[in-house]
């Protein structure tokens, strides 16, 4: 779906839209004629969140009130496209620039269908504003990005699919793509990653993308680094997941479709950065060669790793891309992984768990989801659970004890993190279990507009 077809044209004629408060509807309603406010109260219309009656004129519908919650929150609006008959609508008086922007990403929240298979019973109402706000265009194009990319099924989907849309990317933007692929990741020393995807008849790879490295003044620039888990179908392995557990795990890409949307984000809105994109793509398969409980794996850190859990292979493609990250001493790693099922029990769907080894890096995130009305929560690396950790054989076991487990995930990361490199983890969920105004079931951006508002706020963009 075209992110651009929820707006219609600046010149053309519009329905007029009352986006009313609670607090302001009483004003409102003195101020219209007796016939408005009889209509009405005779359909019983409460000011809520989420509310919608119809103005009837003489020739038809006159406009609409719509009822919303946080005027600064893009899903305060995004119930509107749906209800409100389809054609232009066009707020009724002026609003301030942020809600203004509020409500154009909201609506394109709203009007998201996933239509590449299906085709929408209806097109949704589409909003009619003197000048759309580029910003908001922008954070909506990375957020139907995410949704497309984890709706769409893992035939359609794989490790070369990552692979293809980071070289699109790269053109639009002027990045450089390397890929590192198959027993190549062997000779290149990312030997995690090809354990854990070398049973697919897809072939594991690392994806890399490189932007804002050319120019004169590019030196100066500070270095960023964002990696995404990119398991494309996660089976469990040989920890095989049972049916209920296996049915959406097309979404284990989901932290590699926040990574890219919100690399593609840094690099449309010119973030004054150097970055780079790091994507481990595998399918965690089942077949002859897959890695097995109790083996024993190298990491391109030097740190042999016990495999308990063959399901809990997110963590181990990570680790080298990690370790690869800090290599270059970049100012901060960013990484995004549908991580552990802990996280969500602990927190639920909607807040995923941010970890950080830098207070000031977790406060200016979570800052970032104040403002964005895209909400985090952070949680403790609290490393005396490194004992759940413990092999006998191996420095390090990938998993082990069911408690904490978004804990111990992280703090499994953050072996892989060298000292001193400021490293924040993202254990989001990428996805809506059922349909709300503005999150429609399946997959979701869920803290990528918080983390577009922290680099924002730290780089100065």
């Amino acid at each position: 779906m075209n992110h651009l077809s929820h707006y219609a044209d600046a010149t053309g004629t519009a329905l007029a839209l009352h986006l009313l408060e609670r607090d302001g509807y009483a004003g409102w309603r003195a101020a219209q004629p007796a016939a408005v406010t009889g209509w009405l109260d005779a359909q019983g219309f409460q000011p809520v969140p989420g509310a919608m009656a119809l103005l009837p004129g003489q020739d038809g519908v006159l406009g609409a009130v719509v009822g919303i919650g946080d005027p600064l929150d893009p899903c305060s609006y995004a119930h509107a496209p749906g209800l409100l008959p389809p054609g232009a609508w066009a707020p009724a008086t002026d609003l301030p620039p942020a809600q203004q922007a509020a409500l154009q990403l909201g609506w394109g929240l709203g009007s998201y269908r996933f239509d590449r298979y299906k085709t929408p019973p209806r097109a949704p109402a589409r909003l009619r504003l003197a000048q759309l706000d580029e910003e908001a265009l922008d954070l909506l194009l990375a957020t139907v990005r995410v949704r497309d990319w984890v709706n769409t099924p893992t035939q359609d989907m794989g490790p070369q699919h990552l692979e293809d849309i980071a070289r699109e990317l790269a053109a639009e933007h002027g990045a450089k793509v390397e890929v590192t692929t198959g027993d190549a990741l062997l000779a290149q020393n990312f030997p995690a990653i090809h354990a854990v995807g070398r049973a697919s008849h897809r072939a594991p790879r690392l994806v890399e993308l490189r932007w804002g490295f050319d120019g004169p003044d590019s030196g100066a620039r500070p270095h960023v680094v964002l990696v995404g888990k990119g398991v494309c179908f996660d089976t469990g392995g040989l920890d095989i997941k049972p049916a209920d557990g296996m049915r959406n795990m097309k979404k284990d890409m989901g932290g590699a479709a926040h990574a890219l949307a919100l690399a593609a984000l840094v690099m449309a809105r010119r973030l004054p950065v150097r970055m780079t994109l790091l994507v481990p793509a595998v399918e965690n398969a089942i077949g002859p060669d897959a890695f097995r409980p109790g083996e024993v794996i190298a990491t391109r850190a030097g740190v042999s790793v016990e495999i308990d859990n063959t399901d809990a292979e997110g963590r181990v493609i990570l680790c080298d891309a990690l370790a690869y990250a800090g290599e270059q001493k970049p100012d901060v790693v960013l990484d995004f992984a549908t991580l552990t099922g802990a996280a969500r029990i602990a927190l639920g769907p909607d807040l995923p768990a941010l970890f950080a080894n830098d207070d000031a890096l977790a406060a200016a995130w979570i800052a970032g989801g104040e403002q964005a009305r895209d909400p985090v929560w952070r949680m403790p690396l609290w490393r005396p659970y490194l004992r759940y950790l413990t092999s006998n054989i191996a420095d390090l076991a990938n998993a082990g004890s069911r408690m904490a487990g978004a804990v111990t995930a992280a703090l499994y990361l953050e072996r892989f993190v060298p000292a001193g490199t400021a490293w924040a983890h993202l254990d989001t969920y990428a996805w809506n279990d059922s349909s709300r105004p503005g999150r429609p079931a399946g997959g979701e951006a869920l803290g990528l507009r918080a983390a577009w508002a922290m680099l924002k706020a730290r780089y100065g963009g």
